[in-house]
């Protein structure tokens, strides 16, 4: 369904406000991970790795839409604050399988209640229901442009 053309498109704000919305949400993750020595691009990395069990870095780069040298740099800035390993897998020594680290679990498992505070801090002033709406039409959106991580973690909920 085409919803914009080309006359109208400066009344098009839906770009705009999904991208002000998730740099607002990284602003606010920040600032819950600041005591913690963490930012919000390296609390994406520690939770997806915690709670979806993500232990290689070509995965990480599939979840988080990030280039492979972006995430070597980021790879690189939490082992060397003790957080992660690298280490070569088992199952194939070509491969780099990621770890926790003891310090990192400990942070990991302190991941879910900061993020609940941050998350609803960020949908702090809308409805339960406006909530779910909202939730519903951006996994809509990206289920239908073949997001293949929303399709995999959330197509059957």
């Amino acid at each position: 369904m085409k919803h914009f053309t080309p006359d109208d498109f400066h009344n098009c704000h839906l770009g705009l406000l999904l991208g002000r919305a998730a740099l607002l949400k990284d602003r606010i993750i920040d600032t819950h991970m600041e005591p913690h020595g963490i930012t919000a691009a390296q609390f994406k990395v520690l939770i997806i790795m915690a709670q979806f069990g993500v232990d290689s870095p070509g995965e990480l780069c599939r979840y988080l839409s990030l280039d492979s040298g972006s995430m070597t740099r980021m790879l690189d800035r939490l082992e060397q604050k003790g957080f992660l390993a690298r280490q070569r897998s088992e199952a194939d020594r070509r491969q780099i399988q990621l770890v926790l680290t003891d310090e990192g679990q400990k942070l990991a498992d302190l991941l879910p209640g900061i993020g609940t505070e941050a998350m609803n801090e960020l949908a702090g002033a809308i409805t339960p229901e406006e909530l779910k709406t909202l939730e519903s039409i951006l996994k809509k959106i990206l289920v239908a442009a073949g997001d293949s991580i929303t399709l995999q973690r959330l197509g059957d909920q």
